[in-house]
């Protein structure tokens, strides 16, 4: 479908009067077109997309991430270029977060699609529905059998070691993303592990108060905690890595009342407002949140145990020929030597600097070799290129420029070349590559925090509206963990997941 039709308009009308699952935030912005094309409908933009994305933002062009995998001097020279100062483990926590809030099952990234079918059948909210799904009832298979209030959880064949639950190679959780390569899938197995440790706190909590407890109760309890500290961990840990420093501050604050209450208050509403309940902004989910992209590596060295120190495995290898690979891909059932040993993918207290944590890779306009040429299509496939696919989705999207964006919210503009094109998603990775600060530039940061502030804000079961005084150390599941969970609210972290849920910071298996 061209650009020209109505697709976008029908997808989020430009009108302040609408509140669908997708919008905008600024619908009064005309779409950005590339440089020397003067109608959306004009032969050749689709060519021009696909030069860039190959010609300009690719780290080592002419390598597949297998080579560079088994290439020591390689690895050095891009490790040294491109390497930030966030563990490796944010990547996939962002696209575990972005798989919580969006998905819309028409439009598969592999697939052209009509994007008026375009459709959010996500919650807009930090609800971990990714995680639970529908719940026991409605999904009984991703419950554990002999315990209804319990996640179900697998094994990797022939070990005791916990892999997620399956059926055959099939993944049985709330969201199939989530099993889209090795790290993702053991993010979502941290969580399962994670609540069903908290299953087992309520009860004991019960006991001890002699109070009675059903499955039911067990289950809501154990829920609600866990999405609580999620929610505490996407802002308090997550995002201080990612936006500026005084864009999180303003975007939401706790506020004292005249009379001595004290509420939270999102402070960037002139960005992201909404009437009814939040909308997920296509600027959001096409461009800005994109970054993560960026981020990922072309490999990772994954335990001690199994694969061992200095061995690294392929995030892809880019060889769609084999049938079983030896990298990180996902979609399969777990093997031992990929099972990841969490203190090499974050900061916690048995990492082993230098060498450990491994870091994402900075958030510039360069994505590794192994985002170059995917195999989730057939081979050939334009789309298989990732900074294609996002360019021309942010185009067929009708996004605006970032310059016109920057403008709109008075920040300053980003130190566009003469060789950088204004789409919105790669003018956000231009803006953070020139940014002294570690993660996004201003107008990144501040699309990213005001609408996850608006997302918490319009999230009736979040803790800073149900509880805005709650904090994790005040959590009566939280305290009373015998595991090493944190007492100080300061340093409750993604890492805590990983404590709660008893897997090994320091190796591979369960406590």
């Amino acid at each position: 479908m061209s650009h020209g039709s109505s697709s976008a308009a029908i997808l989020a009308p430009r009108s302040r009067f609408y509140h669908g699952p997708f919008g905008r935030l600024c619908e009064n912005l005309p779409p950005w077109s590339p440089p020397g094309f003067f109608s959306t409908d004009e032969p050749g933009i689709d060519a021009f997309l696909l030069d860039y994305a190959t010609g300009t933002m690719v780290e080592a062009p002419g390598f597949t991430s297998g080579e560079i995998a088994a290439d020591a001097d390689e690895r050095k020279r891009l490790d040294e270029k491109f390497d930030s100062k966030i563990p490796a483990g944010y990547t996939y926590f962002g696209q575990f977060v972005d798989h919580d809030i969006t998905f819309d099952p028409a439009s598969s990234l592999v697939r052209q699609n009509d994007p008026n079918m375009l459709h959010n059948f996500r919650t807009p909210r930090l609800d971990l529905d990714n995680v639970y799904g529908r719940g026991p009832h409605d999904q009984p298979y991703m419950f554990d059998p002999e315990d209804g209030a319990k996640m179900a959880i697998g094994k990797i064949d022939g070990t005791d070691l916990p892999d997620l639950p399956r059926f055959g190679k099939r993944a049985l959780i709330g969201d199939m993303r989530n099993d889209e390569n090795s790290i993702v899938s053991q993010l979502q197995l941290a969580f399962l592990l994670a609540h069903n440790t908290l299953v087992d706190r309520a009860r004991v909590l019960a006991k001890k108060e002699k109070r009675k407890i059903t499955d039911n109760d067990a289950f809501e309890q154990a829920r609600r905690t866990l999405r609580w500290l999620y929610q505490h961990i996407v802002w308090n840990d997550f995002l201080p890595r990612i936006v500026v420093d005084d864009v999180y501050k303003a975007a939401l604050t706790l506020k004292k009342t005249p009379d001595g209450r004290k509420i939270w208050q999102a402070g960037l509403k002139d960005v992201y407002n909404w009437k009814k309940q939040p909308y997920m902004p296509v600027e959001f989910a096409g461009a800005a949140y994109r970054f993560g992209h960026t981020m990922v590596r072309n490999s990772y060295q994954t335990n001690a145990p199994e694969r061992g120190f200095g061995e690294f495995a392929p995030i892809f290898d880019n060889n769609p020929g084999l049938d079983d690979p030896d990298d990180l891909r996902g979609f399969r059932p777990l093997k031992a030597k990929n099972a990841i040993q969490w203190d090499w993918f974050l900061d916690m207290k048995s990492s082993r600097a230098p060498f450990f944590p491994q870091f994402a890779r900075k958030i510039d306009t360069k994505l590794s070799n192994a985002l170059f040429a995917l195999h989730e299509g057939p081979a050939g496939d334009k789309l298989n290129i990732l900074a294609y696919r996002n360019l021309k989705r942010g185009w067929a999207l009708g996004l605006p420029s970032g310059t016109a964006m920057a403008e709109k919210f008075n920040i300053k503009l980003a130190p566009l070349h003469a060789k950088d094109i204004d789409a919105l998603w790669y003018y956000v990775l231009r803006e953070a590559e020139a940014s002294p600060s570690p993660g996004m530039g201003r107008l990144g940061s501040t699309i990213i925090a005001a609408v996850f502030a608006g997302l918490l804000k319009g999230d009736p079961h979040a803790w800073i509206n149900v509880n805005p005084g709650w904090t994790p150390g005040k959590d009566p599941l939280l305290k009373s963990g015998a595991n090493g969970d944190n007492r100080d609210d300061k340093s409750w972290t993604l890492a805590s997941i990983i404590r709660i849920a008893g897997i090994k910071a320091d190796g591979v298996g369960l406590e």
